[in-house]
């Protein structure tokens, strides 16, 4: 008689958090504001305000949009938010940085607004391993809200997870 084969972790009493699964729906996309500076690095306000002015904003509609320069120009702070401002009546969320970022951005919105009183005393997997891009970031705001209700936080996947935090 063969022994039969039981999935553990199928029957185990893991719950397991899955910070793909606040990912939030919607296409990214990344202005490079050095595009409207003259040579790629000096901003010339009455250039880079016509530059604006003729730009389609409109194509940013519902997009999450992170505004960065990516060449190693000094630029005044009144530039972004003025980028800002013609982008605000089209996209769904602006931040000056990386797409990275922006990611970090909106789970910083989100994770603070869940429900982790259904994790208390549990033993928590902190999935690791998304087809989305989940930013290390995320991952930090996570833990601060499951720790003070987990019995347990391990990192990773259930098959081979490593240990982060254990209730005293």
């Amino acid at each position: 008689m063969q022994d039969e084969i039981i999935n553990k972790v199928a029957n185990s009493v893991l719950e397991v958090f899955d910070l793909e699964d606040y990912y939030q729906k919607g296409i990214r996309i990344q202005i490079d504001i050095s595009r409207w500076l003259y040579e790629g690095f000096l901003l010339r306000e009455k250039d880079f305000r016509e530059a604006l002015k003729l730009h389609d904003w409109s194509q940013y509609q519902d997009r999450f949009v992170a505004i960065n320069c990516s060449t190693d120009a000094i630029i005044p702070a009144w530039a972004k938010i003025l980028v800002t401002v013609h982008l605000s009546p089209f996209a769904k969320k602006i931040v000056v940085g990386s797409l990275d970022d922006l990611e970090t951005s909106l789970y910083q919105e989100i994770l603070p607004t869940l429900d982790y009183s259904i994790y208390k005393d549990k033993p928590i997997i902190l999935k690791g391993c998304s087809k989305k891009p989940v930013p290390e970031s995320a991952y930090v705001i996570a833990i601060q809200h499951l720790q003070p209700v987990a019995k347990s936080i391990m990192y990773g996947e259930a098959c081979s997870a490593v240990p982060l935090y254990k209730q005293k």
